[in-house]
């Protein structure tokens, strides 16, 4: 048979793996799946004649997510071995690690994560086969329910489909949410540590994959994470057979005015601690679809009910012509930069405006790419607040010259707080990229997969010039509507399923797919406020129709 592995033709008759490991020996271990046509499979999947494959490391970001799905089954295993009356959940992300939340058995100590991380390398170190089992749906049901997952069998109950794949090592079975390692022995680079409430399970650095990734706090995340899981009890809605039994009792309509209720008393709360801290500027930055520009809004009108009058200035009329954007290492022009704004220009006129005085503020003209010839006059009183939204908002060298008590930081970003299940977390990036979907295709006719083909960009940007700077906000706002899943479903399901196996983002797509097959699909749109976050991606908003011709 012949086959392409890496950009190399190869004859070789027998075991894909183990084709692998004689093709590039020096590195064996670092192979953790593989790539054929645009799917991930498992590294001995053998490919048909003609294929072009590739091997997926941890370098690439289907790769971490097979090596998280390994240690996850490796961290889940030693738990059950040494604490079995210990009750877990993975909840999010954390830098480069995972948070995991302990509900359940004797208080942590330093000496129980060393018991269980010792246990982890043991298990590593055995090197054990993940082999994959197939069942009837109801007997997979019946095998979580008989080891007290109950939230594992409840999610498998909302599955349409009669049969699912398990993965089991030494008799233990977890529910095969996507391709894993082929043994414990791939995931040895890790660590453990104790962050109470729970602990903090380390990945490797993604530069460095050879060492576990520094651990780097950030209490004020954290802080805004623990207020989201305080609502989600509040909305008593964690996993989500949660939110379909809502569904199925018809109190999801409830559940949308409870939780749009949430995110209003926490902008008002923004609002009243910006007024407090005699701030002028207001700097709103965030990831991509997080809702930043619905926020701004909705925050303006919560600062005019306290009698204020503000201004927001467009950071977006300061761009530079697109000619000048230098280029990325791929050669393309990188417009996340902070130099693609004319920063210079855009400190002047805000130190002005804060005077009172008149500037005459750019028009820049995206079609072209360039700005206008023409300009606007712009003017506001002694204390208008001025709000500034963009992704280098928190950065100060976008506001080198104004003062830092004159400046009020906001971070705004989507943390999902649902998960499938205590084991299977819903990952933030995913989260957004399916908002991102529904926002492009809705509102700037963005096929899907160019939208999936993007992605890895974007968040190189949000790595590099949002993330580190998201501690020196004043406050967070976590913008995740518990209930948006079962509306997105119904916009961007059908975009998923239909990327078909030979697109390079076909194994993003389906991943996606997978996780929102479990959401049931809700009709109830009409429930949805006309200033929602929501209604910035999925339309029927009531800030997208200012300045029609017909309001």
């Amino acid at each position: 048979m012949t086959f392409t592995l890496d950009g190399v033709s190869m004859d070789f008759q027998g075991n894909y793996g183990d084709a692998v490991h004689r093709a590039r020996p020096s590195r064996a271990r670092s192979a953790l799946a593989v790539r054929i046509g645009g799917a991930i499979l498992p590294l001995g999947a053998i490919p048909r004649e003609g294929d072009t494959a590739a091997t997926v490391t941890y370098q690439d970001t289907e790769g971490r997510r097979v090596y998280e799905r390994t240690l996850r089954f490796v961290f889940i295993l030693a738990i059950a071995r040494l604490f079995p009356e210990m009750l877990v959940r993975l909840e999010h992300s954390f830098g480069h690690g995972i948070y995991v939340h302990i509900h359940g058995g004797a208080p942590l100590t330093c000496r129980m994560i060393g018991a269980i991380e010792r246990e982890m390398r043991a298990i590593v170190e055995s090197d054990l086969p993940f082999t994959e089992v197939a069942l009837p749906r109801e007997e997979a049901i019946e095998y979580f329910k008989s080891r007290g997952q109950i939230d594992r069998a409840r999610l498998l109950r909302n599955s349409t489909r009669p049969s699912c794949t398990l993965v089991e090592c030494i008799g233990h079975r977890e529910h095969r949410a996507g391709v894993t390692a082929p043994s414990t022995g791939y995931v040895g680079v890790f660590s453990l540590m104790l962050y109470l409430p729970g602990m903090m399970l380390q990945m490797p650095d993604p530069e460095h994959p050879e060492r576990v990734a520094p651990f780097r706090d950030l209490p004020k995340l954290m802080q805004t994470y623990a207020e989201s899981v305080r609502w989600a009890s509040i909305l008593d809605c964690s996993n989500v057979d949660d939110l379909n039994a809502m569904l199925k009792r018809g109190k999801l309509r409830e559940f949308v005015r409870v939780n749009e209720a949430l995110h209003e008393k926490s902008i008002n709360r923004i609002a009243e601690q910006y007024y407090e801290s005699g701030a002028r500027v207001i700097l709103i930055a965030g990831p991509s679809s997080s809702g930043k520009t619905t926020f701004a809004n909705r925050l303006a009108i919560a600062l005019r009910v306290m009698g204020l009058r503000p201004m927001k200035l467009s950071l977006d009329d300061y761009y530079i012509d697109r000619e000048r954007i230098p280029l990325d290492e791929h050669g393309e022009r990188d417009y996340e930069r902070l130099d693609t704004l004319d920063v210079p220009l855009f400190n002047e006129h805000l130190a002005r405006l804060l005077q009172s005085d008149q500037v005459e503020t750019a028009i820049f003209d995206f079609r072209r790419g360039e700005r206008r010839a023409e300009t606007s006059p712009l003017h506001i009183g002694q204390e208008q607040p001025i709000i500034i939204e963009g992704i280098h908002g928190l950065n100060d060298a976008l506001t080198v010259e104004i003062a830092r008590n004159m400046k009020y930081k906001v971070y705004i970003s989507a943390l999902t707080t649902l998960n499938l299940d205590e084991y299977s977390r819903i990952r933030t990036t995913d989260a957004r990229l399916l908002l991102r979907m529904a926002r492009d295709f809705h509102f700037r006719g963005t096929p899907p997969e160019r939208t999936l083909s993007m992605w890895p960009s974007v968040r190189r940007g949000e790595e590099t010039y949002i993330f580190p700077f998201q501690e020196q906000a004043d406050v967070m706002f976590n913008s995740s509507l518990v209930y948006e899943m079962t509306i997105l479903k119904t916009h961007v399901y059908p975009m998923l399923t239909a990327v078909t196996p030979d697109h390079p983002q076909y194994a993003l797509a389906e991943r996606l797919a997978h996780f929102l097959s479990y959401f049931l699909t809700a009709q109830i749109e009409d429930e949805i406020p006309p200033n929602s976050i929501l209604r910035e991606f999925i339309g029927g908003g009531c800030f997208e129709r200012e300045g029609s011709a017909h309001e």
